[in-house]
C-alpha cells in the first residue's frame, strides 16, 4: 500500500479531515444570515467525510452536492447520511476542486470546510466565484496567522507547506479583489484541533499500526502527523483556520 492509500486508511474513519466543529459549522450559517426556508443549491467542496455537508443538510432547505476526489470517502458520507435519514439532500461528486462541473451562476452557497488550501485560496475564489449566483455566499476556512510576526520555527515550516498562509487581513483583500464582499470572519478555537481533530486521530494510531504491522511506511504516516500535532501545540498562539463568510457582489 503506498503512502497515499496509507493517508486514506488513516482518515477515512475520522468525523473530520481538518480542524473543525458542529457549533462553528453552526456560527457560519448564522453569520452568514440564510434564509433556511428558501430553497437552496449548495456545494460542499472537500467534504471529506461529510461532518460539514451533514450540518448543512440538516440546518437548510437545500439540495447539496458534496465533492471529493476521494471516493472513499464519499462512499463513508453516503454511509453517514442514510444512517441519519439526509440521504435524499446529499448527491456526490468525485472529481477534483479545479474541475468543477458547474454551470455560471448555478450556485446559492459554496461551502468549503479546510479544503480550499489544495488548490490556493487565490485561486479557489477567483475560479470558484463564477458558479455563484449574484448575492451568493462563499463560505471557506483556511489556515491564517493570528498574529502579526511569529517564531522563524513556525514561519519556515509553513511558509514550507503552504506559502499562501497570511494574515486575515491579506485574505479579506483577496475575497474583495475577486468581488467578494466580507460579512463574517471568526478564528477556529483550540478545541476544534484537539478535541475534534488531532485527539480523534491519535487514538487511531494504535489500530492502523496493526492493520499495517507496524511497516516502515505506516509508521512514517504516524511519525508526519505527530510532528504536526506536536507543532500545534507548541505554537497555536500563531496560527489557525480563519472562517471567512463573503457575498458575490
Amino acid at each position: 500500500m503506498d503512502d497515499f492509500q496509507l493517508l486514506i486508511d488513516l482518515h477515512k474513519e475520522g468525523m473530520r479531515q481538518g480542524p473543525g466543529g458542529d457549533a462553528q459549522t453552526a456560527l457560519a450559517l448564522e453569520l452568514a444570515r440564510i434564509d433556511r426556508r428558501a430553497p437552496l443549491k449548495v456545494a460542499d467542496i472537500g467534504c471529506g467525510t461529510g461532518a460539514s455537508t451533514l450540518m448543512l443538510a440538516k440546518h437548510l432547505n437545500a439540495q447539496i452536492t458534496a465533492v471529493d476526489f476521494l471516493q472513499e470517502f464519499l462512499d463513508e458520507l453516503t454511509s453517514r447520511a442514510q444512517q441519519g435519514g439526509l440521504a435524499d439532500k446529499i448527491s456526490t461528486l468525485a472529481c477534483s476542486m479545479d474541475d468543477l462541473p458547474f454551470a455560471d451562476e448555478e450556485l446559492d452557497i459554496i461551502w468549503a470546510e479546510g479544503a480550499i488550501y489544495n488548490i490556493g485560496f487565490e485561486k479557489g475564489v477567483s475560479e470558484w466565484r463564477r458558479f455563484l449566483k449574484a448575492g451568493g455566499l462563499l463560505v471557506a476556512s483556511e489556515i491564517t496567522w493570528v498574529t502579526d510576526s511569529r517564531p522563524s520555527e513556525i514561519q519556515e515550516h509553513w511558509d514550507a507547506e503552504y506559502p499562501e498562509i497570511d494574515t486575515a487581513s491579506a485574505k479579506i483583500k483577496l475575497l474583495e479583489k475577486y468581488g467578494c464582499a466580507p460579512i463574517g470572519y471568526f478564528v477556529l478555537p483550540e478545541d476544534c484541533w484537539v478535541e475534534r481533530y488531532y485527539a480523534p486521530m491519535e487514538n487511531r494510531f494504535e489500530e492502523f499500526l496493526l492493520r499495517h504491522k507496524n511497516s516502515e511506511e505506516a509508521m512514517a504516516i504516524v511519525q508526519a502527523e505527530q510532528k504536526e500535532i506536536d507543532l500545534y501545540n507548541r505554537f497555536k498562539d500563531y496560527y489557525s483556520y480563519g472562517v471567512y463568510i463573503a457575498t458575490k457582489i
